[in-house]
């Protein structure tokens, strides 16, 4: 006799394959990120009071020439996959391998690292596509006594008002040094932040209103899981960046001036707020879910309560006609000519006192 035992079958829980982790040497130039260009673009602005000049180049070595510049030099870097041209850069520049690491690590968080001639600083720009997804770059930038090196993933930033200003002298950015640069850069990216919370709020509320109105549809659950791992990926960016904007108010280094340290006590001002509106997001969207099942309950208990006053309506005219169903053959009505229509004219009356008495207490 064969006996075959019976073993219940567990679900599996099916995870996405996570990437081993390398011990890589430290100083180890490889990039982290999934934006591939074929070249490395260069864009190169040095300006100074009465002086501009702007060079695009797809070849490292044009940058070089600006080492010795008397006048501000803004050098751009698009493409962090071609490792090669980030390490000749960092090699000519004498950028410490950590540093040069940090540049194409996409996953390092925000950060400030402070250097003899130089201070280094990561942080992230967020912005939202036309089609409302989150981008988030990862951008570093070497400040010195008269440049700023910043390095990006890819084309495209939030720059552009900058780039106007140091062209067309708008402003008091060409009469500045490097350290204002800096400020002006790293405000930029606080004030997208801005915008980026502004859409975030306006996701927020309209399914707020969804699930106010009750027309939402069956994926909002979705909908608001998803908005939980945006807020969080955006507070990874964002919280980090107020600690270095911090320690960039409190430092004390030659490279910033006095007068610089006042815009960035105000840009730390400003990071601040867009934190606490963070925070604030953060816990609507945490109530989002909470709001989805009170509203999924309510729903339920509407439903309950329609199907519970018609039991309790039927139920006395059920009694009634099981009574009058019974085959006994000694029953003082059935003999009633008009023991039918009693009946009815009984139950119709109870049907119309329940109506009356639930509408009374406002059941329905």
């Amino acid at each position: 006799m064969v006996i075959r035992r019976k073993y219940k079958r567990k679900q599996a829980i099916v995870v996405k394959k996570i990437p081993k982790i390398k011990n890589e040497i430290p100083g180890a130039v490889n990039y982290t990120g999934k934006k591939d260009f074929n070249v490395t673009k260069i864009e190169i602005i040095d300006y100074s009071k009465n002086h501009y000049k702007r060079i695009d180049s797809e070849h490292i070595d044009d940058a070089f020439a600006f080492e010795n510049s008397e006048h501000i030099t803004w050098i751009n870097v698009n493409g962090l996959n071609n490792t090669a041209e980030i390490e000749r850069l960092g090699e000519y520049y004498n950028l410490h391998p950590l540093i040069q690491e940090d540049i194409v690590s996409t996953h390092q968080r925000p950060k400030m690292d402070e250097y003899d001639n130089y201070l280094f600083i990561v942080f992230k720009m967020l912005h939202y596509t036309d089609e409302g997804v989150l981008v988030n770059e990862h951008i570093s930038m070497v400040i010195g006594k008269n440049y700023v090196t910043t390095f990006q993933e890819a084309d495209g930033d939030v720059f552009d008002n900058i780039r106007d200003r140091l062209e067309n002298a708008k402003g008091r950015i060409r009469n500045k040094g490097a350290d204002y640069l800096m400020f002006a850069l790293l405000d930029a990216v606080v004030d997208n932040y801005f915008s980026v919370i502004e859409t975030l709020s306006s996701k927020i509320e309209i399914i707020e209103d969804q699930l106010f109105e009750g027309k939402h549809q069956d994926g909002i659950i979705q909908d608001i899981q998803f908005l939980k791992k945006e807020i969080l990926r955006i507070r990874k960016a964002i919280i980090p960046l107020r600690e270095v904007i911090n320690r960039l108010e409190k430092t004390d280094i030659d490279l910033i001036e006095a007068l610089t340290q006042n815009y960035i006590r105000d840009l730390y001002d400003h990071i601040i707020q867009v934190s606490e509106s963070v925070d604030l997001y953060r816990e609507m969207i945490w109530g989002l879910m909470d709001m989805y099942m009170t509203t999924i309950s309510n729903k339920m208990n509407e439903v309950m309560k329609v199907l519970t006053i018609m039991a309790s309506i039927f139920i006395p005219l059920t009694f009634m006609a099981g009574i009058y169903g019974m085959n006994f053959e000694y029953m003082p009505e059935l003999k009633f000519k008009y023991g039918y229509f009693c009946l009815w004219g009984a139950m119709i009356m109870v049907f119309a006192g329940l109506i009356w008495c639930f509408k009374r207490k406002n059941w329905f």
